[in-house]
């Protein structure tokens, strides 16, 4: 019927050429396609009106919006383009692809590969908690066979099995995308999977390591507590409201960042998967349990009884007992996230909760289990300290910068010389063994002070202030059990030089947050790809690099038998001349 006249009571609908299979080549030329071939018509049916007149094929625009998505997203409207290029002789057009950006595909932008559709400029739901993402993809159409994965054109997060967001990403992949002494800053040959061009939600910006600060102010009210009721420190005269003011403060700012990080863990806990993967941050989730037990131990006497309750104990202590089995139980299999591989100045953050720990049990009367997490603590800190110390040739190359991160090597043995006297009632021969290594590792520190120089400020600096309270603190205690001019006088140098520089660093988080609202930048160490090559740009630079090494191996195979050939040719050339 294709070229007989139509009955006049017929009315076919949705008339458009069948391509042909074998034509594959016409299928991306979306504006020139034939129209004198067979036609096919999806249906027809009586219709009502008596108009005899035939449908003519509706335009080029029509039969543009009809296209499959099987020849690319980028071809949608081609048609614009063609229509406006008059210099294109034979139209042709390339389909193009989607340059990685930064920018995640939530929703595709508009200008980029010609695709027009109303979206966002940084989709941040791939970070969101799996059971949001359910209830919001419930209300869109399931995806069929066939169907382009919007999702996964740069290889950015879904729900196969090559995800790289629900995924864990390997620990070595952190040290080769990541810089800085704290692993936060992204190499500049590395994508992200999240806009580094726009501000990010602020609980995506909130790190772990907030609760630093928590670590800093707590350790401090310790620490004026015991100014003001230590026998050798009765000199200064320091008053008890210091203690009772410090307290309060620790206390209100370690109920604020718990309450802004559960709101980050319901919203957005696929970054907080990302944070526990990290081989520095995943030791600062001991911070907001050994907080809690700063502010146990230093409670005013006004607001404590002289004996804690253990229930307190057992509170802070469970959550620290779990991380300890999962994080040296993953140093002790020599998996990919072995000590030798992760092992960086943080890490004694997770063996300083067993000293902390020991001492709040002490302060319960439950001396056996205070003796039970000091010995965990001095095992793993004895393997902590070596690995740091000899650097293993198979361990991942830390930053070379140094940076206030290793006053960490402090902490521990401090702590454990006070767990000691916590535990045993005096400051004997182990406890001053543990206040000496202290004292060695901090002159050594000190007198490098260039090497702290030159870094920006961040919230993770607040970490780096419990060392030098802690070392105070064991000084106090070393002048009660050693009373002279020498201990008295290194006390309190060590307590002032510890309280300046929480006194500096509150000051800087002030100005940050609230004058130059510079505190919380984006959070590019989270947004990683799981892999090195993903994305259109990454695959084309791997074939490229590819394409090169085969070149200079082909290059390298002819250059030998065309160098053979031009020697033997020119010889030839020689003795035809000579006549010979």
């Amino acid at each position: 019927m294709a070229s007989g006249s139509a009955p006049p009571n017929a009315h076919f609908v949705d008339m458009h050429p069948l391509l042909d299979d074998d034509n594959k080549s016409s299928r991306n030329k979306l504006g020139k396609q034939p129209t004198n071939g067979p036609v096919k018509f999806r249906g027809g049916g009586g219709g009502g009106g008596g108009g005899g007149g035939e449908r003519k094929p509706q335009a080029h625009r029509s039969l543009g919006r009809q296209v499959s998505l099987e020849t690319g997203v980028a071809a949608l409207c081609m048609e614009k383009e063609l229509k406006g290029s008059s210099s294109s002789s034979n139209g042709k057009q390339e389909p193009k692809v989607l340059p990685r950006s930064g920018k995640s595909l939530g929703g595709l932008r508009d200008g980029v590969g010609g695709v027009e559709t109303c979206a966002r400029k940084g989709d941040f739901s791939i970070f969101r908690t799996k059971s949001t993402l359910t209830k919001q993809n419930s209300l869109l159409p399931s995806r069929k066979d066939g169907e382009l994965d919007l999702n996964n054109l740069e290889g950015i997060a879904g729900d196969g099995p090559d995800d790289p967001v629900n995924e864990s990403v390997p620990a070595g992949r952190y040290f080769a995308a990541l810089r800085g002494p704290e692993l936060d800053q992204v190499r500049d040959s590395e994508d992200i999977l999240l806009p580094k061009d726009e501000v990010w939600p602020f609980l995506l910006r909130f790190p772990i390591g907030c609760f630093g600060m928590c670590l800093g102010l707590g350790s401090q009210a310790i620490l004026w507590g015991a100014l003001a009721s230590s026998s050798a420190m009765k000199f200064l005269d320091v008053s008890p409201n210091i203690n009772l003011a410090l307290w309060h403060l620790a206390l209100a700012v370690l109920v604020s960042v718990s309450i802004t990080y559960v709101f980050k863990c319901a919203f957005y806990f696929e970054a907080i998967r990302r944070e526990y993967f990290h081989p520095v941050r995943v030791n600062f989730f001991f911070a907001p349990w050994i907080a809690g037990m700063f502010l146990a131990i230093g409670a005013p006497p006004a607001f404590a009884p002289k004996q804690l309750h253990p229930a307190i104990w057992c509170t802070f202590i469970a959550p620290v007992f779990v991380l300890e089995l999962k994080i040296y139980g993953q140093w002790l299999s020599g998996g990919k996230r072995r000590l030798c591989k992760v092992a960086n100045p943080s890490s004694h953050l997770s063996v300083v909760g067993n000293f902390v720990g020991a001492v709040l049990a002490a302060k319960v009367g439950w001396v056996e289990a205070g003796k039970f997490l000091w010995a965990i603590g001095l095992a793993h800190y004895l393997v902590v300290f070596v690995t740091l110390y000899q650097r293993l040739p198979t361990n991942e190359a830390l930053p070379k910068e140094l940076h206030p991160v290793y006053s960490m090597f402090i902490a521990t043995p401090s702590a454990a010389s006070i767990a000691w006297d916590a535990i045993y009632g005096r400051f004997d021969a182990v406890s001053r063994t543990f206040y000496f290594i202290a004292l060695f590792l901090y002159s050594s520190l000190v007198v490098r002070i260039n090497f702290f120089r030159g870094f920006r400020f961040s919230m993770a600096w607040w970490s780096y202030t419990f060392p030098m309270t802690t070392a105070s603190l064991a000084s106090i205690k070393y002048a009660e059990e050693v009373p002279c001019f020498f201990s008295k006088g290194l006390a309190l140098s060590l307590s002032l030089m510890s309280s300046t520089m929480v006194s500096l660093l509150f000051v800087s988080t002030l100005l940050h947050a609230f004058v130059w609202r510079s505190l919380f930048p984006n959070d590019l160490a989270i947004a990683i790809t799981k892999k090195r090559h993903c994305g259109a740009r990454s695959q084309a630079k791997e074939k490229k690099a590819v394409k090169k090494a085969y070149d200079i191996k082909r290059w390298a195979k002819n250059s030998s038998l065309s160098l053979v050939s031009s020697i033997t040719k020119s010889t030839s050339g020689d003795k035809d001349s000579n006549g010979r």
